[in-house]
């Protein structure tokens, strides 16, 4: 793989790809996949989208073999799909469980997040008379006998809101992620995939605290200078204990 990059005119710049220029475009591909409307959700956590101009010209399978081939030649991972995505890639989208979180779209997010919050029948069946039109599309439509039903209508709302409902979108960037055989690799290893796929929070550590700070030291010789290079150890010291509890 070689890659070029060119100015305003179509000029070629004068640089030889030993790596540089590869991991660069890669790097603008992935930028490029997390802020297209085939993804939504919060930036760290994104599922498929529904677009229909996308499904159309088949942007999910060349998004689906764009991350395959920058994994493939060392460029950035996504690193930005939700769980309930990935779990769909490792086990289809029977396996999924999706979480209220999943939903991008504010009101049906605030619409289900309601439903899952009544405690009464009637509170129930209230919640759900602002969603009939979307119930019987979704076909989750049905007689809500008690308070019981509440938690199984939820997780159908959820399955066709995160899953079923863009299936067409998956299969096709399923299809683009068996490019250079990675599809079959993530099936095969999936925890080894998961953390270049999903966001993994990063604990705080001392280190990582003492980074954030640039410490600016009086001039050498001075008396601040002779108090300041006691108050810094004592200052790390601090961190590593915090750290330690």
């Amino acid at each position: 793989m070689n890659v070029k990059f060119s100015d305003d005119l179509g000029r070629n710049e004068e640089s030889v790809d030993l790596g540089g220029p590869r991991r660069e475009f890669l790097r603008l591909l992935m930028e490029a996949l997390v802020m297209s409307p085939m993804f939504e959700g919060s930036g760290e956590s994104q599922n498929l989208a529904l677009d229909m101009a996308a499904l159309r010209d088949d942007r999910y399978f060349l998004a689906g073999k764009a991350i395959a081939v920058s994994i493939v030649h060392g460029g950035p991972p996504p690193a930005f799909f939700s769980t309930t995505l990935f779990d769909c890639l490792v086990g289809g989208p029977h396996t999924a469980k999706p979480v209220l979180e999943d939903v991008a779209d504010t009101d049906i997010y605030q619409w289900v997040k309601k439903v899952s919050q009544s405690s009464t029948h009637e509170d129930l069946v209230r919640a759900t008379l602002p969603l009939q039109d979307y119930l019987a599309n979704a076909g989750c439509l049905r007689p809500l006998k008690t308070i019981d039903d509440m938690e199984q209508l939820v997780h159908d709302i959820l399955m066709f809101q995160v899953v079923h409902r863009v299936q067409a979108p998956f299969q096709r960037f399923l299809e683009g992620l068996k490019t250079l055989g990675v599809l079959e690799k993530i099936k095969n290893h999936p925890e080894s995939f998961r953390p270049l796929f999903c966001c993994q929070p990063h604990p705080l550590t001392a280190e990582a605290m003492d980074d954030l700070f640039n410490i600016r030291l009086s001039p050498q010789g001075s008396n601040k200078r002779i108090a300041e290079e006691v108050v810094v150890p004592f200052w790390r010291d601090y961190l590593q204990d915090a750290q330690g509890k």
